[in-house]
């Protein structure tokens, strides 16, 4: 039996709600495992595209750290580098002007000796001028820094001048040798001065601005060495020189037997902090302090320059005396030089003793009555 068309068309449409319905149902979830409610929601975070540039920035600064640290290290290695460089190039030029300074003291010695011969002298002076022309050789070969470079070459020309000195004094001191002429020391002299100016353009030309570029610099702790050739100025004066004169052709003529009057004598001895004048006639009590010191002048009597004059003091105490000398290297006619004793250890205390000055006659010297003293002292606590 036929079915109707119109029950056919029916039945097709009756059908597709349900299968639509049953889709819709399948797409449904099912809830999870476990009996948990819904998903909670997330806490609010920074936008988009925030998190990024906070990691850029973190890591811009990291840069900046490290190369903040590594500069910091670099110019610390550079600045100890600097330093280095600046001390290595101080310690050459304390080497050289040490040297130099010896020689000037060894000059100085030459020209204080008792008894000593123009040709001695002349031998003498020409040895250490060729020890101040090595100098000059080693302080051209230096490498300064760069800022230095102009002083240091100031510095040469101070060596310079003592090379040129010495060798002046030696050329005088033979040309002078066998005359008699009054303007023989005024030829002295003019070398002699270039010895001094050597000191000045040391000091001034050369120490003075080597401190104030490491200063500039920012280079502490490296001292800039000094270098003084004279050790007596006195020594290298006209006046001076006509004595040294003197003194050498008496020495050179009747025997060795000095000419002309010649003496010292005791001025006066005080006691220092408190500058007391001990008195020969009369008991003198004396405050031991920790800087006791006893300070004893004489002068030159005679007419004549008188050169290594030794001064003792002698304090007489149990178990052994307390002695000290010193020596005057050079005093003029009629000049006043004071010699000090300090350091002089643990003096008797509470009880009288003597302390004795005795001062060594001087070639040529015949009254030596007034070169002994004898004080007596008593030492307390104070």
């Amino acid at each position: 039996m036929d079915v109707p068309d119109d029950d056919l068309e029916f039945d097709f449409f009756e059908d597709e709600p349900a299968t639509r319905e049953a889709q819709s149902q399948s797409r449904v979830r099912l809830p999870r495992r476990g009996g948990r409610g819904p998903r909670a929601p997330k806490p609010a975070g920074p936008p988009h595209g925030v998190t990024p540039l906070l990691r850029l920035l973190a890591l811009i600064a990291i840069l900046v750290a490290a190369l903040v640290f590594f500069g910091l290290l670099i110019q610390s290695c550079t600045s100890t580098s600097k330093r280095d460089t600046y001390k290595k190039y101080m310690a050459s030029v304390a080497a050289v002007g040490q040297s130099s300074q010896s020689n000037g003291a060894e000059l100085a010695t030459e020209l204080t000796t008792q008894g000593a011969k123009v040709n001695d002298i002349v031998s003498k002076l020409g040895g250490l001028a060729q020890q101040e022309q090595q100098a000059v050789a080693v302080a051209q070969k230096l490498n300064p820094p760069g800022p230095l470079r102009q002083v240091n070459q100031n510095m040469v020309e101070a060596l310079q001048l003592r090379v040129n000195g010495i060798q002046g004094l030696a050329d005088a001191f033979r040309r002078t040798a066998g005359s008699k002429a009054t303007t023989d020391a005024a030829v002295l002299a003019a070398p002699a001065q270039r010895l001094l100016a050597s000191d000045v353009i040391w000091d001034d030309l050369f120490q003075a601005p080597a401190a104030a570029v490491m200063k500039r610099e920012n280079v502490t702790g490296v001292a800039v060495p000094e270098s003084h050739f004279v050790t007596n100025q006195d020594l290298l004066s006209e006046r001076s020189m006509a004595l040294v004169l003197q003194r050498l052709r008496g020495a050179s003529t009747g025997g060795g037997t000095p000419t002309g009057l010649h003496g010292t004598n005791i001025v006066e001895t005080k006691v220092f902090p408190g500058g007391q004048t001990l008195s020969t006639g009369q008991q003198n009590t004396v405050t031991a302090t920790a800087g006791l010191r006893f300070a004893v002048t004489i002068a030159d009597s005679g007419d004549s320059q008188e050169v290594g004059i030794k001064v003792t003091l002698t304090i007489q105490k149990t178990g052994g005396a307390i002695v000290k000398t010193k020596t005057i290297a050079l005093i003029n006619p009629k000049q006043e030089k004071t010699v000090s004793f300090g350091n002089l250890g643990e003096v008797p205390f509470a009880k009288v003793t003597t302390a004795n000055v005795d001062v060594a006659p001087v070639p040529g010297e015949h009254n030596t009555s007034n070169n002994k003293a004898s004080y007596p002292v008593i030492f307390s606590l104070g």
